[in-house]
This record gives structure tokens, C-alpha cells and sequence, in this order.
């Protein structure tokens, strides 16, 4: 029988591989490594929070510069603009007059204020501002009216 030869390049590839399984022996550093490597790359991401629930009291909800709540003009920006500033999925666009008037007229102040809470048609609740207390979304209710004249 003659003997067979391996080329470098395989050779060193086999010899790398058998290498690398005698250090993935239970309990070497390298498996551990590998696993603790793992377990960190198919961690979540984050977390979500309710509101009111204990287990989240790091987290803060975000507020004002000054530690108070957001005005209308802010929470707007941050929340609402992206569908009441473009008129995405058919909102009623900041500015128009007579979206915003039929509105007020046929539903009043009150309802408005309820649907942008507990949300209405395509609009989530809060318009997804979990953070949002009512009465920051009632400020940007008023400020997106206010300017809708």
C-alpha cells in the first residue's frame, strides 16, 4: 500500500480543527468563553416596561428639560408629528382647519382628547407614547387645535 500524501494547506486545516476540538473539552476557558459568547449574542435586546409595574422602577419616563411634564408643542414633535404632521394612514394633518373644526364640531374637546388616549381608527393608544401621561397627550391635543384654527 503506498502511503498518501496531504498537501500543506489541507494539512494545516486538519490539524487547526483537531486543535480546536481538543480545546472544546468541558470545562476549558475556551468553551466557556464561547458559550458566555453565545449567551450574549442571542440575548434580548431590552426589556419592556409597563407603567406602574415595580419591577421597572429604574426606568424614568422621559419629561421635560426642568423634570416636569412635556408641553403640547414637545410631546407633539416627538410623538405625534410622524402621522398628524405628514397625514400618514389618513390623520388629520396640524394646520387643517377644517379636518380639525368638523372634529371639535361632530365629537367635542372631551372625545378628541379620549380617542388620542385610548387611540381610534389606525391611531394606537397615546399614539404608542407609553411614556406619555394623559395629560401630556391632552397638551398636544390642545396644541395641535391651537394651531389648526
Amino acid at each position: 500500500m503506498k502511503g498518501r500524501r496531504v498537501n500543506g494547506p489541507v494539512f494545516g486545516m486538519l490539524l487547526a480543527v483537531a486543535t480546536l476540538l481538543s480545546g472544546l473539552q468541558s470545562g476549558s476557558a475556551w468553551a466557556v468563553s464561547a458559550e458566555e459568547a453565545i449567551i450574549q449574542r442571542i440575548a434580548p435586546v431590552g426589556d419592556v416596561c409597563l407603567v406602574g409595574d415595580d419591577a421597572c422602577a429604574a426606568a424614568a419616563a422621559p419629561v421635560a428639560a426642568g423634570g416636569g411634564a412635556r408641553g403640547g408643542e414637545e410631546v407633539y414633535q416627538a410623538v405625534c408629528f410622524g402621522c398628524h404632521g405628514t397625514g400618514a394612514a389618513g390623520a388629520p394633518k396640524l394646520g387643517d382647519a377644517g379636518a380639525w373644526t368638523a372634529r371639535l364640531d361632530e365629537k367635542g374637546y372631551d372625545t378628541l382628547v379620549q380617542n388620542a388616549i385610548n387611540g381610534i381608527n389606525l391611531m394606537p393608544p397615546k399614539g404608542t407614547c407609553v411614556a406619555c401621561s394623559d395629560e401630556e397627550i391632552e397638551s398636544a391635543v390642545k396644541h395641535i387645535i391651537d394651531n389648526s384654527k
